[in-house]
């Protein structure tokens, strides 16, 4: 499926704000929600690995976040990141409120339960979603994401500086080229560069809703949370933890701490992985993915 011919994109009312969704599969099948992190948009979660789930016998959703995409953008909110850190200034809203609107999309597609699928600052999501409502959690899957912990998933120096110092683009090209200089940064060194499929989805994010403020916000959010270490000692359900050897945003702590963190969960750590995910991986991603929701239904 190319990037011009998606599922139709639907609207829904959530937790007091409109979130935009995309769904594969059939509505039948075992409900998936993919959730994606800091200020990346839907369509970073790839077509072709939506509907290799959706294959799977998986009823498929993917959706905005609030403050990127089509989601509502809180665009009066001040964002003060680092201020938000050391408690100096309240954020526009926490990770839990982020959470409440992944359990308000759920409620809304009337699922009784679901699979969550979290990456990164999704990931972090999934793991509030299942601390706040686990009973519409039937299985968890945390990639390349972290605990909340200040000692574990630390970026390394250049990739943090190069997040502090950013700076909102002029136009399209230059937000393009910004998106480029980042991937080229966290990407999986272990796998060929894809900068043609990059490049193309990082000028389709822009011209559905550009806004670095929300992912500024989204960030303070991130600040702001409270470790979750202790917290995910409640999870009972089968939880899958992936990352990358080669993680340059969150390092592979993060991933041991979230695996060590939650009863019985399963570890799968993927040399030369970075912070991205490549195609090459995405037949992998499915089965694992699938091996998880499948003891999730008691199989």
């Amino acid at each position: 499926m190319s990037i011009t011919s998606w599922p139709s994109v639907d609207t829904l009312t959530v937790n007091g704000i409109q979130i935009a969704y995309q769904s594969f599969g059939e509505p039948a099948d075992i409900p998936v929600l993919l959730v994606m992190g800091l200020g990346t948009q839907m369509l970073a979660w790839p077509d072709d690995f939506c509907i290799g789930l959706a294959q799977q016998g998986h009823h498929v959703v993917r959706y905005d976040n609030r403050d990127v995409g089509l989601s509502t953008h809180f665009d009066t909110a001040p964002a003060q990141p680092f201020r938000s850190l050391f408690g100096l200034a309240k954020p526009a809203y926490r990770l839990v409120d982020m959470a409440r609107d992944a359990v308000g999309l759920i409620e809304a597609l009337g699922w009784e339960s679901c699979h969550l699928v979290g990456v990164s600052m999704g990931g972090m999501i999934a793991q509030n979603v299942v601390l706040l409502r686990p009973d519409l959690v039937r299985s968890l899957v945390s990639m390349s994401s972290t605990t909340g912990s200040l000692l574990v998933g630390k970026p390394r120096p250049d990739v943090l500086a190069s997040m502090l110092v950013a700076r909102p683009a002029a136009d399209r090209e230059e937000a393009v080229n910004n998106s480029m200089a980042m991937y080229r940064r966290i990407r999986s060194i272990g796998f060929p560069a894809e900068e043609d499929r990059i490049r193309a989805i990082a000028g389709v994010a822009y011209d559905r809703r550009y806004d670095p403020a929300g992912g500024t916000r989204q960030f303070s959010a991130i600040l702001a949370a409270p470790d979750r270490t202790t917290a995910l000692k409640r999870v009972s359900v089968p939880t899958l933890v992936i990352h990358g050897t080669n993680d340059p945003l969150v390092n592979l702590t993060g991933g041991l701490a979230t695996a060590a963190s939650i009863p019985g969960s399963r570890l799968v750590t993927i040399a030369g992985m970075g912070h991205d995910l490549p195609s090459p991986l995405w037949p992998q991603f499915v089965d694992e993915i699938g091996i998880t929701v499948a003891a999730g239904e008691g199989g």
